[in-house]
């Protein structure tokens, strides 16, 4: 693991690192080293305000600056900027639904394939060789909140957060699990919260106040993912302020790269984890570890496999999980013309053809995951145009512009999907209202916000104790039901509800036993 550390880190730009000792101001010859190498680049206007800083801005912009490769940046900036063109532009892109060899649909699979995947990912479980992965650098600033938005409480009468929720649902997880195995062994589930800049530190404090919500420290590892700095329209890197380097994170692509630098493979390695699922935190209804998805993924033998949702309609705004001349990909609903977002399944007339709405919901292999510095080097990245405040170099004024004046660069996490031979990947298509209810926009705009995501685990909860044969009566508007995951990971363990009466609304909340 340490030759793929070594090898990472020569494409590593910006990443994670912690806060130590207060850094030293670096010698006048460290600092006329560090000048030659961005002055070769053309990027020396870094350097504008060096000589009026104080001795710690000089040593944290030189520590800053000697964390980035500025022909780097500039090769990646070229490349996101003018991508080269991977087709003849005369010939048309040849775009198919995943063929059913590489598919599975929890809508219409027989009852017995599905309960086999779950038994075998249990087991796979109960062995400790499966991980989870969660994508959690987002804050939740069109939330209102400034706070990482795994803190962020939708309302539920529980008052649980996002990181609670799925915390719990590890716990639970790991219980149903021990339960199988009935031989008294301790299953662990060790959970990987990737971070950003920004929400590290409130986030490790947020884990830390509520005790990790009953999971083991040592078993839950927060890290960082890496950044790169913002360019302006003519690719120049901008300044934040005097003494840094305005930076961003570099997208949930950027999970590839920290998931070695940080050493969590190398923890992984050593746990002996083989199954890895990797999602993101704002979708509160998400099956953590799903014993279904990893013993679906496991029996295929797939380097990747993704779970996916049946698209609404035709104009619905999402990315679609097809076969891009012949690979897996993503195609984004702007890339498609009307024609194609309309045209029917041949086989099934009602429904759409292209409908495997992504999720970014996935399951790697740890080989996998072994091979990144064999393929990091080739994500391409992507551009972001955004209003980036910046100190005019020449003048030494803060500028906060009203239109895009720069870009900000990132990489998306399906990007490996095309490296990929058909053969080694696969797709599940699951229930929108049991496993997808993103959290994006702020209070009272009606979609993907958090009464939408309240109403949808509160639904979600009715229909499992009304399953169970309970029946729930409401006061109100207020039909719905909480129930904890502590009690139930996927409407399991509810027997005891046959025949009673449920007033809603109402938290059905309990220990584990």
């Amino acid at each position: 693991m340490d030759t793929v550390k070594n090898a990472l880190n020569k494409l590593h730009i910006g990443g994670d690192n912690q806060a130590g000792a207060p850094p030293s101001e670096p010698t006048t010859a460290e600092i006329e080293e560090l000048k030659e190498k961005y002055t070769k680049a053309k990027q020396d206007q870094v350097f504008a305000f060096y000589d009026s800083l104080s001795t710690p801005e000089k040593a944290a912009l030189y520590e800053q600056l000697s964390s980035f490769d500025p022909e780097l940046i500039n090769k990646i900036t070229d490349a996101a900027l003018n991508p080269p063109k991977t087709q003849d532009t005369d010939q048309r892109t040849a775009l198919e639904p995943l063929p059913d060899s590489a598919t599975a649909s929890i809508l219409d699979s027989k009852p017995e394939d599905i309960e086999k995947w779950y038994d075998s990912g249990l087991d796979l479980i109960a062995e400790n060789t499966v991980a989870v992965v969660l994508m959690a650098g987002g804050q939740g600033s069109r939330l209102g909140s400034s706070a990482p938005k795994g803190c962020f409480n939708i309302g539920l009468p529980s008052q649980k957060s996002l990181f609670q929720i799925q915390a719990e649902r590890i716990r639970r997880v790991q219980r149903l699990a021990e339960k199988k195995a009935a031989d008294n062994r301790k299953v662990v589930l060790p959970w990987y919260v990737m971070t950003s800049g920004p929400t590290r530190k409130p986030t490790e404090e947020y884990f830390q106040e509520h005790n990790y919500f009953g999971l083991e420290k040592e078993d839950v590892v927060i890290f960082e993912q890496g950044v790169l700095p913002c360019v302006s329209n003519d690719g120049k890197i901008l300044l934040e302020s005097k003494a840094k380097v305005a930076v961003a994170p570099d997208g949930n692509g950027g999970i590839y790269q920290a998931l070695v630098l940080s050493s969590v493979l190398s923890d992984m390695e050593k746990r002996g984890i083989k199954h890895i699922h990797a999602y993101c935190v704002d979708n509160c209804l998400v099956k953590v570890a799903d014993p279904v998805f990893i013993g679906f993924s496991a029996s295929k033998n797939v380097d990747i496999a993704t779970k996916v949702v049946r698209k609404r309609n035709a104009t619905e705004s999402v990315g679609l999980i097809i076969l891009k001349n012949g690979k897996p990909d993503v195609v984004e609903y702007s890339e498609i013309d009307k024609e194609t977002a309309e045209a029917k399944d041949a086989k099934h007339p009602d429904v759409l053809k292209f409908r495997a709405a992504n999720i970014v919901n996935h399951y790697y292999s740890f080989s996998f995951l072994e091979s990144i510095p064999e393929w990091a080097h080739r994500l391409p990245h992507h551009v972001a145009r955004k209003k980036i405040p910046y100190v005019d170099t020449e003048k030494g004024t803060t500028i906060k512009p009203e239109k895009p004046n720069g870009i900000k660069l990132e990489q998306f996490v399906f990007d490996v999907f095309p490296m990929l031979e058909l053969s080694r990947f696969a797709c599940m298509e699951v229930k929108r209202e049991d496993e997808f209810s993103p959290l994006k926009n702020g209070k009272g705009t009606g979609q993907d916000d958090p009464d939408t995501s309240k109403r949808d685990i509160l639904d979600q909860g009715r229909r499992w104790v009304q399953a169970a044969g309970a029946t729930v009566v409401s006061e109100g508007e207020h039909t719905g039901v909480e129930v904890s995951p502590l009690i139930s990971y996927g409407g399991e363990g509810l027997e005891y509800l046959k025949g009673k009466q449920i007033t809603a609304p109402a938290v059905l909340e309990k220990e584990l036993l």
